[in-house]
């Protein structure tokens, strides 16, 4: 039993709803095989995701970039961390794009550990990965799950000139609770002003971010952090429950019921964002969401194409018939 603020923490035993099959079969099997001969690393492992085995029956995962080892250590987090990461593996961008092709993917999220230790962040290195991505098949739409950076704009610059399509950092959680749950490093300011970054340097991509709930935030604060991140153009929020990886990591503090994440999605959508995910198994890379995206980007790639190939008059006519 754990104590915080001076009151034991009684959650209770882990809800049904929680409660999935460990991730397993043939399929899993022979992509995780796939993976371990190109020493790549998928975070859906790292962070022990209840949702692996089903995204990758359906064609989508999450690859982590520049090694398994964080150079901040979050509260929460179960990947591996120390003061300085793995050495860069240079062929690594063509190990992704070859595993991507190999695992028949349709929609990619790319991740990273954060990597205070490297001039550029490791900015240059994700960049890389979604131009070799890009180039292996350029239908693959490619999602960029990134660090903060630590606020610095020519590092978020370099990610956006690999033409991710959707740009995507967390919050994590509510303002209150970022000094507790994330390193000492992270501030819940920048993240959101890193998110309004990448929006202004590239006005058309999708930008996205996430929140766990079950660490001691209040409704007030909930929808507070709703509220600034749309001030801050954010297009897309997911919302799921924290699951503590191990006896040293933060407790959980509250296992919030399907009802509520159901009553939290509703309120966000009102709000303007063009997709929330919401509910105790959602996690930041979440296949409800990257299904919307998919289609909602392939949608927006099929307009350009008639936009670039037809005269402007004619355009202009299917446009107008297929806006909203």
């Amino acid at each position: 039993m754990a104590i915080a603020d001076g009151k034991r923490i009684t959650p209770g035993p882990k809800p049904d709803w929680l409660k999935v099959k460990v991730p397993a079969g043939k399929t899993v099997a022979r992509l995780e095989g796939l993976l371990r001969e190109r020493g790549l690393h998928t975070v859906c492992e790292e962070a022990r995701c209840p949702n692996m085995g089903e995204c990758w029956d359906s064609g989508t995962a999450t690859f982590m970039v520049l090694g398994d080892t964080c150079t901040r250590g979050c509260r929460f987090c179960a990947v591996k961390t120390h003061s300085k990461g793995n050495p860069v593996d240079h062929d690594e961008p063509s190990k992704v794009a070859e595993a991507c092709a190999a695992m028949k993917l349709r929609y990619v999220v790319l991740t990273m550990v954060d990597r205070d230790d490297l001039d550029d962040g490791g900015s240059g290195h994700v960049a890389a990965t979604i131009a070799a991505i890009k180039q292996r098949d350029p239908e693959m739409l490619v999602e960029a799950l990134v660090g903060d950076f630590q606020g610095r704009q020519d590092q978020i610059e370099s990610v956006l000139e690999g033409k991710p399509d959707v740009f995507a950092h967390n919050v994590e959680t509510v303002l209150r609770l970022t000094p507790r749950v994330r390193d000492h490093r992270c501030s819940y300011v920048r993240s959101l002003q890193v998110l309004k970054t990448a929006k202004q340097l590239a006005p058309g991509i999708v930008t996205k971010s996430s929140l766990m709930l079950g660490l001691g935030e209040s409704e007030r604060e909930v929808e507070q952090a709703i509220d600034d991140l749309r001030e801050h153009d954010v297009d897309v929020v997911t919302f799921g429950q924290y699951l503590r990886p191990s006896l040293l990591h933060l407790p959980v503090r509250e296992h919030v019921t399907p009802a509520r994440f159901a009553a939290l999605e509703q309120r966000a959508q009102k709000k303007g964002f063009l997709y929330v995910a919401s509910g105790p198994l959602v996690r930041s890379s979440y296949k409800a969401a990257e299904f919307f995206l998919a289609g909602m980007l392939r949608q927006r790639r099929s307009l350009e194409a008639a936009r670039a190939s037809a005269p402007a008059s004619a355009t202009d006519q299917t446009l107008a018939k297929d806006t909203p």
